[in-house]
């Protein structure tokens, strides 16, 4: 395959107090918009996003979004666009998510304005759809990138460190699912799939590095909601660097693995990112990549406080059918696993999570003899 392909956002803009710029930004796609906001965020930033559309000259519609992003969630929000020109995402990821969706349907630009840098959903033209229980059921594509990207840096500082600990957990696996694809000549996820060009390789390549230097100062900055470069790298690093990095070369066994375990109720209070660290450590061991880079892994999982074993995931007590299970869903036709250069069965990836999370166990008890095996 000798063609390549690469894509993102018309415009990323990142730092503290740019919500303000809302409707500077949305005026130069439309004058009528559909406001998707999460719930949490309804009293806080809606009046403030109002007032900036409005003195704008932005006619605006606000939806307080539903909770998941489902296909009854994407439908409702469709009823409720009524023709909007743009249609804006304000929250987390899966608020997001549904509004590039429904910006897709009715044929609307989009802005979408993360509150959170918990995934790398915010640059990219795909969504996720998920069952109104919060079980995966398929990735959409949306035909396009998110026109602007807006991410003020001062209300992702003050959210609980949490997010952007997950976040770092979703980006932690770009370069590897990179790697994943480079190695199987897998199709990206810019139109129907191209070879990726040797700038989405290096910026997948950018994403670890940034993560690996700048990671564990932010964490220590985040905690108390300080606003540090340490932090600000970061938001684009889980942001930006991933978004671009995972929709330029694709992903492969640790979103694969999330994917498959939210088969069971237990991982459902896990954020995303969360059980992506973990599935990044599966897929290290699905490869069979060297110790050391392993090590370096889990070494940066506990530091963060992400899960690296099935314990930490409210799976200490997984039965054997139950893996099983996640082996089978892993293994669907249209899993990403599928990307990984190894001949996989649904025994192997269970026996790959079982694996992942005893390397990770030891691991965690040789850096700490009093850590609990």
């Amino acid at each position: 395959m000798n063609q390549r392909g690469y894509g993102g956002p018309l415009r990323y803009i990142q730092g503290p107090g740019v919500i303000a710029d809302i409707g500077r930004y949305a005026a130069s796609l439309g004058q009528s918009a559909l406001v998707v906001v999460d719930s949490f965020l309804w009293d806080g930033l809606r009046g403030r996003i109002a007032g900036s559309l409005e003195a704008a000259g932005v006619e605006a519609r606000f939806l307080r979004f539903g909770g998941e992003s489902s296909d009854t969630e994407v439908e409702r929000c469709i009823g409720e666009a009524r023709a909007a020109a743009v249609v804006i995402g304000v929250g987390g990821g899966k608020a997001l998510d549904t509004a590039k969706i429904t910006a897709s349907h009715i044929g609307a630009r989009i802005v979408t304005v993360p509150t959170i840098a918990s995934t790398d959903s915010p640059t990219s033209a795909i969504g996720v759809i998920y069952s109104p229980e919060g079980v995966y059921d398929c990735v959409v594509r949306c035909g396009r990138n998110p026109d602007v990207v807006l991410v003020d840096s001062a209300v992702i500082a003050a959210a609980p460190a949490r997010f952007l600990v997950s976040g770092m957990g979703d980006a932690l696996s770009t370069f590897f699912e990179a790697r994943s694809n480079q190695d199987t000549r897998s199709r990206n996820y810019i139109g129907d799939g191209y070879a990726p060009t040797a700038a989405g390789l290096a910026i997948a390549r950018a994403c670890h590095d940034v993560l690996m230097r700048d990671g564990r100062a932010a964490l220590a900055a985040a905690r108390a909601n300080r606003l540090t470069p340490a932090v600000e790298t970061i938001i684009e690093a889980n942001t930006l660097l991933s978004g671009l990095g995972f929709e330029n070369c694709g992903v492969s066994a640790a979103h694969g693995i999330h994917d498959a375990l939210t088969v069971l109720g237990p991982t459902h209070r896990f954020f995303h990112g969360e059980k992506v660290a973990f599935g990044t450590i599966c897929l290290l061991v699905l490869e069979n990549r060297p110790r050391a880079e392993l090590e370096e892994v889990i070494d940066f999982c506990i530091d963060l406080g992400l899960p690296t074993t099935l314990a930490d995931l409210g799976l200490a007590a997984v039965r054997e059918d139950e893996m099983r299970a996640v082996g089978e869903a892993a293994m669907a036709p249209a899993s990403v696993i599928h990307s990984v250069p190894v001949a996989l069965d649904s025994r192997l990836v269970a026996d790959a999570i079982w694996t992942a999370s005893a390397i990770a166990e030891a691991r965690g008890a040789e850096r700490d003899p009093r850590r609990p095996t």
